[in-house]
């Protein structure tokens, strides 16, 4: 028997539809993920391939940084030349540890600095260095190009366009401009920074540094008593923000860095517009957060441009929630603004007057999203431009395919145990495997294909 009219008379067993739950944090996160995660990816790999392009292209086109003059820097003593590989190696490592060295006491002052409250003095460092980056390596650079070009230029355009050049990036990089600039002026240090390696190193101390560094790319992130585990943990302490410039200096005194993605953890209050989302803290070397808001409401920030954070401790995370549900007027992206790094950015307009809106869409990017060291962009174009000054093409190419993969493994690594990671170690080993095989192997069995007549 079949019914097809109305159910025959009785009491009813069907169970009404069940509710359907609200989404968790942590589907909210893995959502976000899906929804954004490759977006983020891309703008990861875009920065650091055209600050290896860039390199690549200096090093075939301007012979001054390929040629070997038998000029090293200081931290490497050991530049004789020599036919046995035993005291070769033994020079090559002695010149790695003593560079390594370097770096564990410049790291180490930094940390004690930091712990005594020494900003003046960590800015003024900062501000040096990147003066000089910005002035005489790149007065350098423009003085090779040129040569190189055969193209002339009187010293009053080119004491113009230096000193301009300067000024801009240090008032993008210490103090505020459009967020694209800032990012091209730290594509433009990587690259001056990682052909000064290539030029002043000696040809196996390069392969020795970029090792030991990614060695000790591991200890100091990964390790409980690591040095930049150190210092970012002293700075979450504090709530507040490492100074802007401080990924500059990742590049110059420590490389290690490490690339980070910050893990929401979502404290949502009762009523919807009154909410506040607060973000897991992230902090780490190359922290590029910019926590400088308007003192006053109707202050309002320019758009596309951006502020250096300021060094004032950030309010506890109970207070900024209560404060945002307590004055429904204010909005609640101004809250948020002293939280710390999200990786996604959300997709719903934060409630409120749009005067107290004090970030612009430039401010989101550089506070959302992942987090790249400049350390890591140097020692990245290193290992790329060396393949490239020995003019074979199948090993710069391969040592480029091995970083990006390298750096998709450690954004994989990072999503699944959601803890800052170094970005080096992986990258770095992979472009070394990919770099001997390549050049010991693959190339002279390719060279051997035109010689017998096959062509592939």
């Amino acid at each position: 028997m079949s019914f097809t009219g109305d159910p025959p008379p009785g009491p009813s067993t069907s169970r009404p539809p069940m509710p359907h739950p609200p989404q968790t944090s942590a589907e909210r996160e893995e959502e976000a993920e899906l929804k954004y995660g490759a977006a983020h990816v891309i703008k990861l790999f875009l920065p650091v391939s055209v600050c290896m392009a860039l390199v690549i292209f200096t090093m075939k086109t301007v012979g001054y940084y390929s040629q070997n003059d038998g000029q090293y820097l200081v931290y490497t003593p050991f530049t004789q030349k020599t036919d046995s590989n035993v005291t070769l190696f033994f020079q090559t490592m002695g010149n790695a540890l003593i560079l390594l060295c370097v770096v564990i006491v410049m790291t180490t002052l930094l940390i004690v600095l930091y712990k005594c409250r020494c900003y003046k003095v960590i800015h003024g460092w900062l501000f040096v260095s990147s003066l000089m980056m910005l002035s005489m390596f790149t007065g350098m650079y423009i003085q090779e190009v040129l040569k190189s070009f055969n193209i002339p230029m009187d010293y009053i355009t080119y004491v113009f366009i230096v000193w301009n050049n300067a000024f801009l990036g240090m008032l993008c990089i210490h103090w505020k401009g459009p967020l694209i600039v800032q990012q091209a002026y730290l594509i433009q240090i990587s690259a001056l920074m990682a052909l000064v390696f290539i030029k002043y190193l000696p040809e196996w101390t390069t392969w020795a540094v970029l090792f030991v560094i990614s060695v000790w790319d591991l200890v100091a992130v990964l390790c409980p008593k690591g040095p930049l585990r150190i210092l970012v943990e002293t700075a979450q302490e504090r709530q507040e923000p490492l100074f802007p410039a401080l990924i500059y200096t990742s590049a110059v005194s420590y490389p290690y860095t490490l690339i980070t993605a910050a893990i929401s953890n979502n404290d949502k209050s009762d009523s919807g517009s009154g909410s506040t989302e607060e973000a897991g803290q992230s902090t780490e070397m190359t922290n590029r957060s910019t926590e400088d808001q308007p003192s006053s409401p109707g202050q309002r920030v320019p758009t596309g441009v951006r502020f250096a954070p300021n060094r004032k401790p950030r309010k506890p995370k109970e207070e900024r929630a209560k404060q945002g549900s307590d004055n429904s007027t204010q909005s609640t992206s101004a809250a948020s603004t002293c939280s710390a790094d999200r990786p996604f950015r959300s997709q719903q307009p934060a409630p409120g007057p749009s005067h107290n809106n004090y970030r612009d869409e430039d401010d989101l990017e550089a506070e959302h999203g992942i987090k790249l060291g400049l350390g890591d962009f140097i020692f990245y174009s290193v290992l790329v431009g060396k393949a490239s000054s020995y003019g074979d093409w199948n090993t710069t190419v391969a040592c480029y395919i091995a970083i990006l993969v390298g750096l998709c493994l450690t954004l994989e690594l990072l999503a699944l145990f959601r803890k800052a990671l170094p970005a080096l170690p992986i990258s770095i080993f992979f472009g070394l495997i990919f770099y001997f095989s390549t050049r010991i192997f693959i190339t002279p069995f390719l060279n051997e294909f035109p010689l017998r007549g096959v062509i592939y």
